[in-house]
């Protein structure tokens, strides 16, 4: 199969032919129709974030299932379905006390005596969080994906997988945000704009995007911000708490930067709570004025949207085919294989919102 590997830091990707094994018990083989590209994958390209090389990344993806292994009951060959990082083992603490996005149980890979899932000429090629989404088949745990209905496009379905599972989820679990409350968002990307559109769903009573782009200001209106900020033309956090008297209860940053999440933080009114979404660089420290922690002021990360992706993602579904989640305007292109390090260039730019390389049924 084709797959867009990754083999230095600072590097464009490369399309090459690999090998992918058959199931074993509890995995599923899965033909890919479509995968976004996330920021989360350019950490790893730029090397903010490590992982072993040569690897294929990759990670929000949807697609049909071709084979089972033979213990498999969830799936079967022809399903549709989300894949997500989340991938849980179901008996270990997280998973029993309702967190199963924190679980650390490794049994959902291979053991270091069996062959790797993914090889290239008798060479192990690493799988990115238990997925490698960049390449037209995927070999995964039966518990890194959820089964939808079929009457849900596969492009429009991947980006559940990751930009609306943690943008929505992050509003809608982590933050747990009350109706009628007041919601800042900083970043108009994939993840951003989920954000917004979930608070909408959840009847945030007003909404204050934040971004540097014009027209991505104009979409966050479009996915439900009842305000926009446009940060190069005023300084966000005074123009925030100006709007709010004194600022909003609930803020949610969206880009992984340092100066970002702790603009989040400043844009909070008494026991308001700022949740960083955003992959910040690791390494860095985000900063925050102590007093505020006396107005019972928080500060806290969310770990993919705190989700329950077998219960959140068909739910995800039924919004969008019921007009409420407003993924057609999420994807700005849909691109090729081939095309991915242009996609990674445009996100540089700040370009578009969600590009989504589909493959060929």
């Amino acid at each position: 199969m084709k797959a867009a590997v990754l083999h230095e830091v600072g590097h464009p990707l490369t399309v090459e032919e690999v090998q992918i094994d058959n199931p074993r018990s509890r995995e599923v083989l899965v033909r890919t129709a479509a995968v976004g590209v996330c920021h989360s994958d350019l950490h790893y390209i730029e090397g903010l974030y490590t992982v072993p090389k040569p690897v294929i990344l990759g990670h929000e993806s949807a697609g049909v299932v071709e084979k089972v292994g033979s213990e498999v009951r969830y799936v079967s060959p022809g399903d549709h379905v989300i894949t997500c990082l989340s991938v849980f083992c179901g008996h270990c603490e997280f998973c029993t006390t309702g967190k199963p996005f924190s679980c650390e149980n490794p049994e959902t890979g291979r053991d270091p005596g069996q062959p790797p899932r993914i090889t290239q000429n008798g060479r192990e090629m690493h799988q990115f969080y238990s997925l490698s989404s960049f390449a037209e088949q995927m070999l995964i745990h039966e518990h890194a994906l959820v089964k939808i209905r079929q009457d849900m496009p596969l492009d429009r379905a991947a980006v559940i997988g990751c930009a609306v599972t943690t943008g929505f989820g992050a509003v809608i679990h982590t933050a747990d945000i009350q109706v009628g409350s007041t919601v800042a968002v900083i970043g108009c990307g994939g993840v951003g704009l989920s954000a917004i559109n979930g608070a909408a769903i959840a009847g945030a009573g007003r909404i204050i995007a934040v971004d540097v782009k014009a027209s991505k200001l104009e979409l966050a209106r479009h996915f439900g911000a009842t305000d926009v900020i446009n940060a190069v033309e005023s300084d966000p956090v005074r123009t925030v708490r100006d709007l709010t008297n004194g600022g909003v209860e609930y803020a949610f940053e969206a880009l992984g930067l340092k100066q970002t999440s702790e603009q989040a933080f400043r844009m909070l009114r008494t026991s308001g709570v700022a949740t960083i979404i955003g992959m910040v660089p690791e390494g860095q420290t985000i900063e925050v004025d102590a007093a505020d922690l006396l107005n019972d002021k928080r500060l806290q990360g969310s770990n993919m949207g705190s989700n329950h992706f077998r219960v959140d993602m068909p739910r995800f579904v039924d919004f969008y085919l019921d007009g409420k989640l407003k993924l057609d305007d999420m994807i700005s292109r849909r691109i090729d294989l081939a095309q991915i390090n242009e996609a990674f260039t445009e996100m540089k730019r700040g370009e578009v919102a969600r590009s989504v390389i589909t493959f060929d049924a």
